[in-house]
């Protein structure tokens, strides 16, 4: 479902995306070319800062917001996802946020108040909160990583891993193609 938010600003979806039907999109979201988004999933831009200023919720090009993943923002904060990103089932994004390129985000994950750059792998089950993770970095699934983490202390993603996050994000571009092959049928 595409709706408006209540100022009225209405999505902006590239004509090469799927949105699944069972979707909503509102407001101020922008779904950038080649993005897939799966069933139930949720991307509200809608909350107002105290002026009525909202940022844009963007996805790049070439991501994919799985099943059920949520992602909205505090008082119109700007959640940026980068290209080739993959956010896998029932994760949450809330922003203020932003997410790299190239990026997975494992399922159940949260991600809050947060910059996480190009190449990192977050695991599944996770929590990253209010702090900057470097490019390239790994969170094993089920940590939590605060501004009061040691970041030197994590692992680095492995040439299989970046394999695998490479292999999910062509595996949905597929499905982009093929869905828009058939969205008329349903």
């Amino acid at each position: 479902m595409i709706r408006k938010n209540p100022r009225g600003d209405l999505p902006r979806i590239h004509p090469s995306a799927f949105v699944d039907p069972t979707a909503i999109l509102c407001g101020l979201v922008i779904v950038e070319a080649n993005v897939f988004i799966g069933p139930y999933a949720v991307i509200r831009a809608d909350e107002m800062d105290a002026n009525g200023h909202i940022d844009p919720i963007v996805i790049g090009a070439h991501s994919n917001i799985q099943d059920g993943v949520v992602i909205h923002s505090k008082s119109g904060a700007k959640v940026n996802i980068g290209q080739r990103t993959s956010i896998a089932h029932r994760a949450i994004v809330h922003g203020p946020c932003t997410v790299g390129s190239g990026v997975f985000i494992g399922f159940n994950s949260v991600l809050f108040n947060c910059t996480v750059e190009d190449g990192c792998v977050v695991r599944h089950n996770s929590v990253v909160d209010g702090v900057h993770l470097p490019a390239d970095f790994y969170v094993r699934s089920t940590e939590r990583i605060g501004p009061d983490t040691d970041l030197a202390a994590l692992p680095r993603v492995s040439v299989a891993t970046s394999e695998f996050s490479e292999d999910v994000a062509r595996t949905n571009n597929e499905l982009v193609r093929g869905y828009k092959q058939i969205q008329n049928e349903f």
